[in-house]
């Protein structure tokens, strides 16, 4: 395999895992965020 062709497919392989990587973090921020986490984060308000 020459150089540039080699260069090619890490590039590809690259692009995928990131595409990859936006879907999985996409997916994660259309969740809610549950009550139990906002109930923490409000006591945390209200000890400041």
């Amino acid at each position: 395999m020459t150089a540039k062709r080699e260069e090619r497919k890490k590039t590809a392989l690259e692009k995928q895992i990131d595409e990859n990587l936006k879907r999985v973090y996409q997916e994660e921020l259309k969740e809610e965020v549950p009550d139990r986490f906002l109930d923490l984060l409000q006591q945390l308000r209200d000890q400041g």
